[in-house]
């Protein structure tokens, strides 16, 4: 035996032992991660319970927006006023229900069918071109998390919803989204929104004022509910 291969053999006898300790280590390792990382994120969710009987002061997009303009050096005042579930029109509820979410009083936080439909296509066009998240997720997302896409905050998100989902009723849950919802710089909720863009009640509205409200949810930042976009026109006209 040449002593090239006697090297190889004794550097092979002396490494085995550190390989099986290092693959022992790594499979125990994996699972211990991600328990610990699941459960720092269990950890970190709110408690929701309180949203049975109270409204929030203010959310978690209210508060990044409000940094984002901070950062860029804009004044941001938000506008936001909390209206009972049976003062806003029920054409205006369906209409916001249909649009976002049709299946809202089906699904239990998750409209899986919309979910495939959605892949399917994002797959399709090769980019992302489809959401669908549902009204629920919105609300979670809203409240208490940011509009990065992260994984662990898709995560929070999915597990924000089964709690709210559990402990709120379909009404609440719905009335809470509606008063929260974006609709432009500082504007949350309907009733702001309608006295804002329109100077009435929301529960003056008429059904232009409505329809227009209604196509700006997707694109708060961008369109705006008193002028005639391109956007506006096509959303108008599928709703």
């Amino acid at each position: 035996m040449s002593d090239s291969k006697i090297t190889e053999e004794v550097e092979q006898t002396i490494m085995w032992p550190v390989i099986k300790k290092i693959l022992l280590w790594t499979a125990i390792g994996i699972p211990v991660l991600l328990v610990g990382s699941a459960l720092l994120i269990y950890l970190s969710l709110p408690d929701v319970s309180d949203l049975m009987t109270n409204n929030p002061r203010t959310t978690a997009l209210m508060l990044q927006r409000f940094r984002e303009a901070k950062a860029s050096q804009q004044n941001y005042i938000i506008r936001q006023q909390w209206v009972s579930f049976d003062k806003i029109p029920s054409l205006f509820k369906n209409m916001i229900r249909v649009t976002e979410d049709a299946a809202f009083y089906q699904h239990q936080g998750v409209d899986l069918i919309e979910l495939k439909v959605a892949l399917k296509k994002n797959w399709q066009k090769g980019k992302y071109v489809r959401g669908a998240s549902t009204i629920t997720q919105q609300l979670a997302k809203n409240l208490y998390l940011s509009t990065d896409k992260s994984v662990i905050r898709k995560i929070k998100e999915y597990l924000i919803t089964r709690r709210l989902e559990n402990q709120l009723s379909k009404k609440r849950i719905f009335n809470l989204y509606l008063n929260v919802i974006e609709f432009g710089p500082g504007i949350f909720g309907v009733q702001a929104a309608a006295q804002n863009f329109f100077n009435k009640d929301v529960s003056q509205l008429n059904l232009e004022e409505m329809v227009r409200l209604t196509t700006v949810i997707p694109k708060p930042l961008k369109e705006t509910p008193i002028r005639n976009s391109s956007w506006i026109k096509w959303k108008a006209g599928w709703i």
